[in-house]
């Protein structure tokens, strides 16, 4: 995912968008080492030494990795698991409203 995470990153930029990710891994050795390699440029937080069972997770009930979740500009889960086209698509309808004002 993280080559279509990048593309939309790019994409995107000077929009009113975002992309966050939470990362699972215990060690934040290993953590670094993957942000660096997969090239991650946007904001990323880690679960802690848990790993799937942290913090961020238990806060937002997510059960399955990867989980994402498609948050409109009020801060409301409009989409959860969209992937691909399905998540273009999402991203550019709740942009096009918080771009109108709607919603």
């Amino acid at each position: 995912m993280y080559p279509h995470e990048r593309s939309l990153v790019k994409k995107l930029a000077g929009k009113p968008f975002a992309l966050i990710g939470v990362n699972s891994d215990k060690d934040k050795t290993v953590l670094a080492k993957r942000v660096k390699e997969e090239n991650i440029t946007w904001r990323s937080f880690w679960n802690g030494p848990e790993g799937t069972s942290g913090p961020i997770s238990a806060k937002w009930n997510v059960g399955s990795w990867p989980t994402i979740y498609v948050i409109d500009h009020k801060g409301v889960i409009r989409f959860k698991n969209a992937r691909g086209k399905k998540l273009d698509e999402a991203v550019e309808k709740l942009l096009a409203e918080a771009e109108a004002g709607q919603g």
